[in-house]
């Protein structure tokens, strides 16, 4: 592979060990219109037959016990839906930042089974006000950089902007990650990961003006989309749904996601790092309609839908009906709504069980300085336009655990932002060559920069046993400390 090697600002207060060569971007120059199909409009080939014997793996000898799981997934799915129908927006858990150290285990447990959280003013409403509007000087100062619509830029290809880099390691947003992350657990002691440890995981920005339908961005799941079926890793995370049994499907047990390959095709839209929780830090007041979020708060039903629902197809004699779906006779390489290279995306042809109309709901209004996250499953999507009178402006920032892909990943991340390129998972590109980037005394605090691999300071081993201790001692070798 090529590489070059690039002046490196301060390196020096970074780190004492390390000289820094970044690998020349296997990704392509562009957006982020090129992650989904329906907000490119670029046609997918139909799938190749081998699809058709990958489902058929699933299916053989247990048809039966797939056609009821199915049968008793969609009856509980229409009273689901009845449900969110009548809660709407009330459905989504919100918490204060300040009671997250002593949320309660109906709290907690609410927010897992929606798959959604807004915790209420995680930094204070002047500081996120003021990351937006460093962020607009240094949009000005880099006019070259790419973004979508071309036309009226919503989302921008910047990643080192010094509000990023000061939002992505702030203290009060790290122990938000952190609080999320301790809801996660590992069927084994022995899985090497960590998640009082969060690394930062560098991503867009987005700065949403009214009247903005350019940015319509569909129901849809990211992480993948037919590797969810294809990688055998990717697959055991969701094992109980195959084995009919989706009623005690565990969304949060990590056990085979630290390993799990969730882009087999060099995906534009691809993450190397986990992200449990994905993740925005609000810097504007934004409503419902107001260019925002919107989710599918059913995680568990929803996520056993999406697995099972290749294997099924209305009736011939009826097929307008949502009852009467069986396992076809023959079996066909469709996957709805999956593609190579591509999120998972959902629409109501291909998906008329979810009832997306009534459970896709807004996100209840958010003001700066809140955190909105969402659970790596969860369907989610954005107002198709916005009908507010202010921007609509986030810094996406998920949640990440310490394990080893995301670990390799944020060496590479490292790199990248002391030699000022873009994050390895996105287009390539030189957007950010018009000064004002961000640099490392924008980085705050000791377990900000542990976060973003700088420094030589590692994490401490003591009091941690198994798993937990493995990665935490070979992250802290990957990152080349002591």
């Amino acid at each position: 592979m090529l590489s070059l090697r690039l002046p490196i600002r301060n390196l020096a207060a970074a780190t004492s060990k390390r000289s820094v060569v970044i690998p020349a971007t296997q990704k392509p120059a562009g957006d982020i219109s090129s992650v989904f199909p329906s907000l490119s409009g670029v046609a997918s080939a139909p799938l190749q037959p081998r699809f058709a014997t990958l489902k058929s793996k699933f299916l053989k000898g247990n048809e039966e016990q797939l056609q009821a799981s199915w049968d008793r997934l969609t009856k509980a799915l229409k009273r689901e839906v009845e449900e969110i129908g009548e809660m709407g927006t009330k459905v989504i858990p919100t918490i204060e930042y300040k009671d997250i150290a002593n949320a309660s285990p109906l709290d907690i447990a609410e927010i897992k089974r929606r798959g959604t959280v807004v915790i209420r003013n995680v930094i204070p409403e002047e500081e996120a006000l003021q990351l937006k509007a460093d962020l607009k000087d240094y949009i000005r100062q880099n006019p070259k950089a790419k973004a979508f619509p071309a036309a009226s830029p919503a989302v921008y290809e910047l990643y080192w902007s010094p509000s990023q880099v000061r939002a992505r390691s702030h203290p009060s947003l790290l122990k938000a990650q952190t609080f999320l992350m301790s809801m996660w657990h590992s069927s084994s002691s022995a899985t090497q990961i960590s998640v009082k440890h969060p690394l930062t995981y560098a991503d867009r920005l987005r700065i949403r003006l009214p009247g903005d339908a350019g940015f319509a961005l569909g129901a849809h799941v990211d992480g993948g989309s037919l590797e969810r079926w294809e990688d055998p890793e990717y697959n055991a995370v969701y094992k109980k749904i195959f084995q009919a049994d989706w009623e005690n499907y565990d969304a949060y047990d990590a056990r085979h996601r630290v390993n799990a390959t969730m882009d087999l095709y060099n995906g534009a839209g691809s993450c190397a790092m986990f992200r449990m929780w994905q993740g925005w830090l609000s810097m504007s007041n934004t409503g419902p309609n107001e260019g925002t979020l919107l989710v599918n708060p059913l995680l568990k039903h929803a996520t056993a839908y999406t697995l099972l629902r290749p294997f099924f197809a209305p009736s011939a004699a009826n097929p307008n009906s949502l009852s009467g779906w069986r396992i076809p006779e023959t079996t066909t390489p469709e996957f709805p709504g999956a593609v190579p290279a591509a999120s998972q995306e959902f629409n109501d042809k291909w998906h008329p069980h979810l009832n997306l109309s009534k459970t896709m709901v807004h996100v209840p209004r958010v003001a700066p300085g809140d955190f909105v996250a969402w659970h790596c499953d969860t369907i989610h999507s954005v107002d198709r336009i916005h009908k507010g009178t202010g921007d609509s402006s986030v810094l996406y920032i998920p949640a990440v655990p310490l394990c080893k892909t995301s670990t390799e990943y944020a060496v590479r991340q490292r790199d990248a932002f002391l030699a000022g390129v873009p994050p390895p998972d996105f287009p390539s590109g030189d957007g950010e060559t018009g000064g004002g980037m961000g640099g490392l005394s924008d980085v705050l605090g000791g377990e900000g920069r542990r976060a973003m691999g700088l420094g030589n300071d590692g994490w401490s081993l003591e009091g941690l046993e198994g798993g937990e201790r493995d990665i935490v001692e070979s992250s802290n070798k990957i990152m080349g400390w002591n």
